[in-house]
């Protein structure tokens, strides 16, 4: 076993982290690995068998269900498309390309009370905190629920392990904190795109070339909020972080000698460039965890005052409306999505809808899909129930399991952040023409080129409201 895990003080910081101060009494509701590894259902663990990952020194996550408590989590990290390996070869450049953003997140928390839990990952940061599923305000939120319709599958196909630990309304408050946590990424968007040398995107949407001819961004990312409650982590503190060696980046691109060991930390008493430089240190990361808390904070006056602010914003009006309609019944599915007409949509689109695997998985695949039918005057639940019909569909090969990555909640989210992005004037469309699709890798002309974007730009421009 390595020294980090081998030490008392990480392990008690651990167990802190799962919610108990022993494992016996920790409230998270399961563990597994995370890097590299898609949601199995076989990989889960009770708390309790936390020795069974140190053991194996393996990377450790934490269910965001949790037996006491609602958890909020934010994560912001760099995203190369073209260098994949790049933020973990110059961290150093990948983390000072966040901080304009990390400061926008800090003052927003700031302004309505939040002192998150902060740490840093291979390639970003996460902000954590809690509510109890007990108090008033996970009541008010919980009762935002927009889906209910989705909440009953979810649960009828949760592993066995979390039959009884995780409950229909755990589910429905989930469902309904992807509303609020949509409202805080809306806001760090739009205070931190003039400042960011690079795009600041909601989830890993692509991108075109930046200055350094690389499509490189900062992802907000959070598109765990588009799939069930029981399949979504968080990564634990003081834990290996081992994506580029599990995934393969490593070998592939030879990088073994240029990638020092990598292990997530809480920033406590020191900054971003310091941290950088402890977390390749086996001692300084257990000197560390002698000295720093990393129980995650109840905040639940300042979530308060976050669902507060969003109760009253333009984004909660354009909730209401997304769901104040609903998707078409599946029975009628072959009399309605199955016969959407294709010939009036850009070429790109058609191909997306008559192609869905692998492009609909991306999220830059339902952006364009969901801003080329709105201009058409499609309501955008429509327009999840459509990908949703392609996501339900067999005969698409999808190499992913619908039992448990829920079609309808992932379809919903997606087309809901796309919608409303534009819908309230975030997204200005600059990136709406054929030269940008083309870069971002999205571009599939017909033989004669005669695929255009711009009459759907325009189209959606034009319905836009003051």
């Amino acid at each position: 076993m390595n020294p980090v895990y081998a030490d008392p003080a990480v392990r008690q910081r651990l167990t802190e982290f799962l919610g108990g101060e022993s494992l016996d009494h920790a409230t998270a509701v399961f563990l597994t690995h995370t890097d590299g590894c898609p949601f199995d259902r076989r990989e889960l663990h009770p708390a309790a068998e936390l020795d069974w990952f140190l053991d194996r020194d393996l990377d450790i996550a934490r269910s965001l269900a949790d037996s006491e408590s609602c958890l909020l989590h934010l994560d912001v990290e760099y995203v190369n498309f073209d260098s994949p390996a790049a933020a973990f070869v110059d961290p150093g450049r990948c983390f000072a390309l966040q901080e304009p953003v990390i400061q926008v997140i800090e003052s927003l928390l700031l302004e309505w009370g939040i002192r998150p839990l902060h740490l840093i990952t291979g390639q970003g940061h996460h902000f954590v905190w809690r509510i109890r599923r007990s108090s008033d305000v996970a009541a008010r939120i919980a009762a935002l629920n927009p889906a209910p319709e989705l909440t009953g599958p979810c649960m009828e196909r949760l592993p066995p392990i979390l039959t009884g630990g995780i409950l229909p309304e755990d589910q429905a408050a989930f469902a309904a904190i992807a509303l609020l946590i949509e409202f805080v990424a809306h806001n760090i968007k739009e205070k931190s795109v003039a400042i960011s040398s690079l795009p600041v995107e909601i989830t890993a949407v692509h991108v075109g070339p930046s200055a350094t001819r690389q499509r490189e961004m900062i992802s907000i990312d959070i598109s765990e909020y588009g799939d069930p409650l029981h399949t979504r982590t968080v990564r634990m503190p003081f834990t290996n972080y081992r994506k580029p060696w599990v995934s393969g980046l490593v070998s592939t691109l030879h990088l073994e000698n240029e990638i020092p060991p990598i292990r997530s930390l809480p920033l406590h008493e020191m900054d971003v460039r310091q941290a950088l430089e402890v977390r390749q240190v086996d001692a300084e990361v257990i000197a560390l965890a002698r000295r720093a808390c990393v129980r995650i904070p109840l905040e639940e006056a300042g979530t308060t005052r976050l669902l507060d602010h969003y109760l009253a914003s333009r984004l909660r009006r354009f909730h209401e409306f997304y769901y104040s309609s609903q998707h078409d019944p599946k029975t009628l599915w072959p009399q309605t999505y199955a016969r959407t007409p294709l010939d009036s949509l850009p070429h790109c689109v058609r191909h997306l809808l008559e192609f869905p695997n692998d492009l609909l998985l991306k999220p830059a695949g339902i952006q364009l899909v969901t801003r080329c039918l709105l201009a058409q005057g499609w309501h955008p639940r429509h327009i999840a129930g459509l990908i949703r019909s392609k996501f339900e569909d067999p005969s698409h090969g999808w190499g992913i399991d619908w039992n448990d990555y829920e079609a309808g909640t992932r379809a919903d989210f997606y087309t809901r952040l796309f919608a409303c992005l534009h819908l309230t004037g975030v997204d200005r469309l600059v990136d709406l023409n054929c030269t940008s699709n083309r870069e971002k890798g999205f571009c599939f002309p017909p033989p004669d080129h005669t695929c255009d974007l711009e009459p759907s730009r325009l189209q959606l421009l034009s319905k836009l409201t003051p």
